[in-house]
């Protein structure tokens, strides 16, 4: 496969850096604690692609670091100045010294590399981050009808899709001290419409979701985030959530 493939694909199925940064938003209220907890530390992208993340992690003056093996996508980091490798992620890891993260993210990454690797990671990451780091993982959500059946199976590097009290579970069992999932990327007009159609329920969930998780600290770094992780706030549409919305077509048609 050339190495152009995988950049040509992403470039044309998930959307434009500039629309893939936008949506990184959603992070910062994680981050932003943070930056102040270890301003200038070292933030590590695993499969770190076209680099949107790196970028934007650069821009709030974290130190960013970036391992991928695909070099037609590193191609656009290293256009950019980004300091990005060449390698299997694993690997990488595991050369890595004890706490020497502040953050480990991966986005649609844990989907193309099986389970047992998806635990290695877990424990290498959680290995190599600072007291109070996170750990940010987004992968394609099967709660999604539409993901879990069809969408998902586009990308022909893709593994299995991973439901998010799985990868939740995983992280919590891997010691990490608490995580939150992160709904992503519903349509945000879907609460307010009227004319509900079969569609918008088969594909009405967030497309995709994050688990974020954060390793054990001093009692005053946990509380700075406090509000991110707060158990009242959901982020995005779950399968609950839509189930309101879908009784709508239940009336529609009965009434």
């Amino acid at each position: 496969m050339k190495d152009s493939f995988y950049s040509s694909f992403e470039n044309k199925h998930r959307g434009s850096r500039e629309s893939i940064k936008e949506r990184l938003n959603a992070y910062m209220l994680f981050i932003e604690p943070l930056k102040d907890i270890y301003p200038g530390e070292t933030i590590l992208d695993l499969g770190c692609g076209r680099g949107e993340w790196l970028e934007m992690m650069q821009s709030i003056g974290f130190d960013g670091m970036g391992i991928d093996h695909d070099e037609g996508m590193l191609s656009y980091c290293r256009d950019l100045g980004l300091n990005v490798k060449t390698g299997d992620v694993i690997s990488f890891l595991e050369s890595m010294a004890d706490e020497s993260v502040a953050i480990v993210s991966s986005f649609h990454l844990v989907e193309h590399i099986g389970f047992y690797n998806v635990k290695r990671l877990l424990e290498e990451s959680f290995r190599i981050l600072k007291p109070g780091g996170l750990l940010i993982m987004e992968t394609p959500n099967p709660e999604n009808i539409i993901v879990s059946t069809n969408n998902f199976y586009l990308d022909p590097t893709h593994v299995a899709p991973i439901p998010s009290a799985l990868l939740s579970f995983l992280v919590e069992h891997e010691g990490f001290e608490r995580n939150k999932i992160l709904r992503l990327q519903e349509d945000k007009s879907l609460s307010s419409k009227e004319d509900i159609q079969i569609i918008d329920i088969l594909g009405g969930v967030s497309p995709d979701y994050s688990v974020v998780a954060q390793k054990q600290g001093e009692l005053t770094t946990l509380s700075l985030l406090d509000a991110a992780f707060d158990a009242n706030s959901n982020y995005g549409v779950g399968l609950q959530e839509l189930s309101v919305t879908s009784r709508k077509i239940v009336w529609f048609f009965f009434e």
